[in-house]
């Protein structure tokens, strides 16, 4: 088995979203679906409890930050009791593509982590330029859970996986320049992270130009073993031991 910890392969991202998530079962590849808002976890949930490989992972992302109201959250509070539900994501911060609604980013942020404790849930976190913020607010919170698709410095990788949290490193390994992650992932322990692919973003090198599936994790293994001078099969097997005791799998 291997396990993508971190996709977008639902409806409303990919016409074809059914058709990869079988191409992925054939693989032996578990998917975990992030929904980002109300109309994203609904499909995610529909997608769980169709298919053996599909784990759901149910979040208000800082793009609904804006919109959110106290239904949703409501909502989100029922939708987490779902048996087919292992985490609570992707969830997080992003001041890249904008700064002016920090406050309520911060806001929507914590009352996802609130969920996560309320429902003994691990979260899967998306930061953005904006990391001391993200760790700020974590260490504020008893939850523990991974750093979708890290991308701060192997230092603050360090201070995350004291509380508690596993780093997702994702198809950004494999760019040729993007040294910055190849360091971290050089400087932490394997039983630290977990590998994800983001589908259908951030495609890896190989694949550059075309929409990203959970099928191009194997280049993410593939860039992983080379730095840590370890074969695909080990980078497979610890990752996977890792997604399984982090998200009960």
């Amino acid at each position: 088995m291997i396990i993508d910890t971190h996709c977008h392969i639902y409806y409303s991202e990919m016409e074809n979203a059914e058709e990869i998530i079988r191409k992925a079962a054939e693989n032996d590849i578990h998917v975990i679906l992030n929904g980002t808002d109300p109309q994203s976890n609904e499909e995610v949930l529909e997608l769980a409890g169709k298919y053996e490989n599909v784990h759901a992972a149910l979040g208000y992302l800082y793009s609904f930050a804006d919109e959110v109201t106290e239904e949703d959250i409501c909502l989100l509070d029922e939708q987490l009791s779902s048996d087919n539900v292992i985490a609570v994501g992707e969830i997080g911060l992003d001041y890249y593509h904008t700064k002016e609604n920090k406050d309520r980013q911060k806001n929507l942020f914590e009352k996802m982590l609130d969920l996560a404790k309320k429902h003994d849930l691990p979260v899967i976190v998306h930061s953005r330029k904006s990391m001391q913020d993200t760790f700020d607010i974590l260490k504020r919170h008893d939850v523990v859970g991974s750093m979708h698709c890290y991308q701060g410095s192997a230092e603050m990788a360090q201070e995350f996986i004291k509380l508690g949290f596993y780093i997702g490193i994702a198809g950004p390994v494999t760019h040729t320049n993007n040294k910055k992650i190849r360091k971290t992932v050089k400087e932490i322990d394997i039983s630290h992270m977990l590998v994800e692919t983001d589908s259908p973003y951030l495609t890896p090198q190989e694949k550059r130009g075309e929409r990203n599936t959970s099928l191009n994790l194997k280049y993410v293994i593939r860039k992983i073993a080379d730095e840590l001078d370890l074969t695909e099969k080990e980078v497979t097997e610890i990752t996977t031991a890792n997604a399984r005791r982090l998200f009960q799998i």
